[in-house]
């Protein structure tokens, strides 16, 4: 329930008109402050989607975006950015269990099943952070600084989660001060769990109480504490994906959303399979929804994913329209599953085939994937160079098993890039890319670069690797995954 993976299987429906039309309208570590160090500081001014000038970091060049930095500060200037991603949400424990069988479809059965699980908590052994701790543990071990925010409860599966992101260097900024005050039951404030269940075709089966409710689980939250927004104020990125949802009210999704326009923080959206549920879904859904399509900055989806948002098959079609609907949209990634990934922006596209692998589990593989986008994004990267790292990143959480603490190790990337061993498909490439080479500026990754006239600029993967390698030495050293803890 809480994962993604490359792949995506989404029907292609059209919602054009639904989506466009609808109108914008700590729990903390008890060893660490929210903001536990400090980064350099840089002092531009841009506009944010609004049309409000604010003073925020340089997060990105205008050779990739068009942006100036020809504008003037106001007086109230906006609140030191020393966070680079936030994570919004969908904070769990995975519970990763072998069974000779996946649950049953039937809703009821399910429960039922679920229920008979919980009776017994297993050992420690199989137990996994999961959700978007896979986004900020993986970007924490490319060196950014993260926190995630969200609901834990006070038993032990929330203190696992608090020691798990404590070890990796996250912070947890809750969502808990209501909770307090209000008469809940101890299940409605509990950490969710996610029983992660695997047969021995090692097909995947997810189950959690969020799955039983019509209701988000933590739907008693009505605001957002201060300590919530003071975050997203001081964060370069707020990071969110349709599992959100799952947990909270689409009101206080579209508060964090507006706290994040309002400061300058960046959006990172990726709907996941719930993009599709969620824009035929109650009107609150569909309205927090379209926001958060139209107010990013940055939107990841697969290219099923895409096709069920749009209506359109073709993925570079498919983004063209999602940035020409979106307000605040620069960047839309297309993920190819093993073929590699898409950046589309209003002036260009950019390819980069993934690198070969042996796939053990692709659970974790999106929630890597965009960590690394997130490091190409605060660092200014080519994009060219942002999706190699972001499909290294990808391919390197899916040579291990399961999530978590298992994502992509440093050490583990930066063999990948060195060993630069791509899954080239030429046939592939050129018939995505077909008609759209006429009118767009398109970079291609390639391992052989052949001089030769072509609509299609090709950048060496050596050239690339040979610049990434050296901006991934001042990650922390803390980068391999334990296997058992």
């Amino acid at each position: 329930m809480h994962h993604h993976a490359i792949i995506s299987n989404c029907a292609a429906t059209h919602h054009n008109a639904l989506l466009f039309t609808l109108s914008p309208s700590i729990y903390r570590n008890p060893s660490s402050s929210i903001i536990p160090r400090h980064r350099n500081k840089f002092g531009y001014s841009i506009l944010n989607c609004r049309g409000i000038e604010i003073s925020i970091p340089k997060l990105r060049g205008p050779n990739n975006n068009g942006f100036s930095t020809k504008f003037t500060s106001i007086a109230a200037a906006a609140a030191v950015k020393d966070i680079d991603i936030a994570t919004l949400g969908n904070l769990c424990v995975d519970i990763v269990l072998n069974v000779p069988q996946l649950p049953p479809k039937n809703l009821q059965l399910r429960k039922a099943y679920m229920e008979h699980l919980s009776k017994s908590p297993p050992d420690k052994l199989y137990w996994e952070a999961g959700g978007n701790c896979n986004v900020a543990i993986a970007a924490a071990r490319l060196g950014l600084h993260c926190i995630s925010i969200g609901h834990v409860g006070d038993e032990i599966y929330g203190r696992f989660l608090i020691d798990v992101l404590s070890d990796e260097g996250i912070s947890i900024v809750g969502m808990n001060e209501q909770s307090e005050a209000l008469n809940l039951s101890s299940s409605n404030n509990e950490t969710l769990l996610c029983w992660v269940l695997v047969d021995p075709l090692q097909r995947h089966g997810f189950c959690s109480r969020a799955d039983f409710s019509a209701d988000p689980a933590f739907n008693w939250m009505s605001r957002l504490p201060t300590e919530v927004k003071l975050a997203i104020k001081k964060s370069k990125i707020l990071f969110c994906n349709g599992y959100d949802f799952d947990e909270l009210s689409p009101s206080l999704l579209e508060s964090a959303l507006e706290c994040a326009v309002e400061s300058g923080t960046s959006i990172f959206f990726d709907p996941g399979p719930r993009g599709k549920s969620l824009i035929a879904g109650r009107p609150e859904e569909q309205r927090a929804i379209g926001k958060l399509l139209r107010m990013s900055e940055v939107l990841l989806l697969t290219s099923e994913e895409a096709a069920s948002l749009t209506g359109i098959s073709d993925p570079i079609l498919a983004g063209q329209e999602l940035l020409n609907n979106g307000v605040c949209t620069k960047w839309v990634i297309v993920k190819m599953g093993p073929k590699g990934s898409i950046l589309i922006t209003k002036s260009s596209i950019t390819c980069a085939p993934a690198f070969k692998v042996n796939i053990v589990d692709t659970v974790g593989c999106g929630d890597s994937f965009v960590a690394a986008v997130a490091f190409g994004f605060i660092h200014d990267l080519p994009l060219s160079y942002t999706l190699t790292l972001a499909n290294a990143v990808g391919a390197a959480t899916a040579t291990g098993c399961g999530a978590g603490r298992n994502v992509a190790s440093l050490e583990k990337v930066r063999e990948l890039l060195k060993e630069s061993n791509l899954n080239e498909d030429d046939k592939f490439w050129d018939e995505v890319l077909n008609d759209n080479v006429n009118s767009q500026d398109v970079t291609v990754l390639s391992k052989m670069v052949v001089n030769g006239k072509s609509q299609v600029n090709r950048v060496s993967l050596q050239k690339v690797v040979s610049e990434v390698l050296p901006k991934l030495e001042f990650a922390p050293k803390m980068t391999l995954a334990p296997s058992n803890r």
